[in-house]
């Protein structure tokens, strides 16, 4: 049974492709019965890990952004790619790809659908633990990234105070400080 609430998706074209995202363009048809159109990004489902060393630091990463043409700091993170057989295999392999560390273990924090008015995203929160170094980083073409060791609570206050402004990263941090810890 469909919900009274649902639109009708009567054709749908990328309009837009790049890596990364694409843009869908959906012809739709509303509840009331108005045919119109919407255009989404469509980026699916990636993976955000918290990832806790043996000593129980964190492993955060620093990014340059072009975006907001700066660098971010945050947690690893990646889209989940086809040779993924499930989201916890890809927060193990973001991890080393874009920190060199390996986790343990991995256990799934939350998952959260951060613009669902615009874009399909979805984020897998992780958090790994017994993270230790193993391996050299295997950064994407376009990913410049450095590696650093904090505190959770320095971690924590950097949201709180506003100097850790990427938003995927605060959600993990702060789920975790909420109902984890």
């Amino acid at each position: 049974m469909t919900d009274e609430l649902a639109w009708e998706t009567l054709d749908a074209e990328v309009a837009y492709a790049c890596p990364g995202f694409d843009v869908v363009h959906e012809d739709v048809r509303l509840p009331d019965g108005t045919d119109t159109d919407f255009d989404y990004m469509r980026e699916g489902d990636s993976v955000v890990v918290l990832p806790f060393t043996e000593g129980d630091d964190v492993v955060v990463i620093e990014e340059w952004r072009q975006a907001v043409d700066r660098v971010n700091r945050g947690l690893p993170a990646g889209s989940i790619e086809p040779d993924d057989e499930d989201p916890d295999a890809a927060a193990h392999r973001e991890l080393r790809e874009e920190t060199g560390y390996a986790a343990d273990s991995v256990s799934h924090l939350y998952t959260a659908e951060p613009a669902n008015g615009y874009a399909d995203s979805t984020f897998h929160y992780y958090v790994a633990r017994g993270c230790a170094p193993v391996d050299d980083q295997d950064l994407d073409y376009n990913e410049s990234i450095r590696v650093e060791t904090t505190d959770f609570d320095a971690l924590l206050d950097a949201v709180r105070d506003g100097t850790l402004r990427d938003g995927r990263s605060a959600v993990g941090i702060m789920h975790y400080a909420l109902f984890e810890r």
